[in-house]
């Protein structure tokens, strides 16, 4: 017997700015951080959105902020009990250098989780606990360097009621973004360092998923990876994009995640690449999308045929049908979730 279950992860921009300090709801006509959507707007489209997905648990990129003033908990339970959904209950690990948490709202009828990083608080460690650094020649002047996670990733371990175990990790890593140049020379350098930045968080999150692999722990890589194959061009200058790193690729002695939307090239797609965001670029005076979350699973959980979903409000048919839906998306965040339908094995009845 097996258990059907919907896991999604789903970047929603800059949620802290829609709760006080206390965890409160901010439901007013202020203006959100979002171009030309007041608060109220957004937190009615992403209560929306969630609704729509249903599902049994959603890993937030971008939550709430918490620290020791706010709880990033509390915010986005009363979010949820709000909106009455099933994934009312909320988990995080680490917090953030950032006021953007990573954090894991799920259905408690459906699963218990809880917090439960791995590695060691040592830099000298093949991947250390995700609080501490690691080390990695950001220059490649032969000495490594320590670096840190702004955003360390959460790992949950996963208990199905009457059924398997498994675990999660949910995963924001850094932007390759240049910020505030004032030349072509500062972006192209800025842009290498962000990208060696964003490889090192990489490699050290593969070096954990090697461990589970190598362990055969049925595993689940979920969140904003901030690239995506052949995005850019300073990929060619690295062999791999971030996100085929995490996947294996760099690896391929040892047992490879999985996902449909990920290929060593991009090119078969054609003009219907699939994409997970949308930005405005008012340069371009248009939008540019772009292929960036992603939810990679381990050999054997891709052996039980799940079903990967990219709720994509003008590319899916079934979507664009319901208008109502289709503007929450456009309206809640800059990205759209995704989702994976997927069967996890019950125990055994008891004889």
């Amino acid at each position: 017997m097996t258990r059907a279950l919907r896991l999604a992860c789903y970047n929603v921009e800059w949620f802290t700015e829609l709760f006080d300090d206390a965890g409160g709801l901010l439901n007013d006509e202020s203006a959100s951080i979002r171009h030309g959507v007041t608060k109220s707007q957004q937190f009615a489209a992403i209560g929306a959105v969630l609704t729509a997905l249903n599902a049994d648990a959603v890993m937030i990129i971008e939550g709430p902020d918490h620290s020791e003033t706010r709880s990033a908990v509390r915010a986005l339970e009363n979010f949820a009990a709000h909106f009455q959904l099933r994934a009312r209950r909320a988990l995080m690990g680490f917090t953030s250098r950032t006021r953007q948490e990573i954090v894991l709202l799920y259905d408690p009828d459906v699963m218990d989780a809880r917090h439960d990083p791995m590695g060691a608080p040592d830099v000298t460690s093949a991947a250390p606990r995700f609080d501490y650094e690691y080390r990695y020649d950001l220059d490649g002047d032969g000495v490594a360097e320590n670096i840190g996670f702004s955003k360390p990733p959460l790992e949950v371990l996963l208990q199905i009621r009457g059924g398997a175990q498994m675990r999660l990790i949910g995963v924001h890593t850094k932007s390759k973004a240049p910020r505030h140049t004032r030349s072509k020379a500062e972006y192209v350098a800025q842009s290498i360092e962000n990208r060696r930045k964003q490889l090192a968080e990489c490699f050290w999150l593969r070096g954990r998923v090697s461990q589970l692999l190598a362990q055969a722990t049925p595993l689940i890589v979920m969140g904003d990876f901030n690239d995506g194959p052949g995005l850019d061009e300073y990929e060619r200058q690295f062999g791999y994009s971030s996100v085929e790193v995490v996947m294996g690729a760099a690896f391929p002695d040892q047992p490879q995640l999985f996902d449909p939307y990920i290929s060593k090239t991009i090119a078969p797609w054609g003009d219907i690449a699939p994409t997970t965001s949308r930005f405005f670029l008012p340069e371009l005076k248009g939008y540019f999308e772009a292929l960036l979350d992603f939810i990679m699973v381990s050999p054997t959980l891709a052996q039980s045929a799940p079903v990967w979903r990219i709720w994509h409000p003008l590319r899916e048919a079934a979507i664009a049908a319901q208008p109502a839906l289709a503007q929450a998306l456009l309206t809640a965040s800059d990205h759209f979730p995704v989702s994976i339908d997927i069967n996890l094995p019950l125990a055994p009845p008891a004889p």
